[in-house]
């Protein structure tokens, strides 16, 4: 096992995966998403009818949105496009600490800054 480059409450980030605790609704089972199938990353910012008002799922299937119940009081989120119609929605604890992670271990991969919330997550 790896260390971990980043870990907070819902998040554990290693060399090789990206774990989204509480994903699975109704059961709250994890998601363990391998590095190699992230294709792009965007950072957005929350506003009540983008991702700060979901505590747990989705409104459109487009995105989905892990179980995180300090999700109201954060200001920033990352959507992960690893291939398929649902990408996950996860607003780390630390989302500067969170990025510097992911591009590291993501060197090749392209990230996005987004100015503008993404509604429907």
């Amino acid at each position: 096992m790896s260390a971990d480059r980043y870990r907070d409450r819902t998040l554990r980030l290693d060399a090789r995966t990206l774990t989204i605790e509480h994903y699975y609704f109704p059961w709250a089972g994890a998601e363990r998403v391998a590095l190699t199938t992230v294709r792009t990353v965007q950072r957005a910012p929350c506003s009540v009818f983008g991702g700060r008002g979901r505590l747990w799922g989705s409104t459109t299937l487009r995105y989905w949105s892990n179980f995180d119940t300090r999700r109201p009081g954060k200001d920033v989120g990352f959507v992960l496009d690893l291939g398929g119609h649902i990408r996950p929605f996860v607003t780390p604890d630390d989302p500067d600490a969170f990025e510097a992670a992911l591009r590291s271990a993501l060197p090749d991969t392209p990230f996005d800054v987004v100015t503008r919330p993404r509604y429907g997550v």
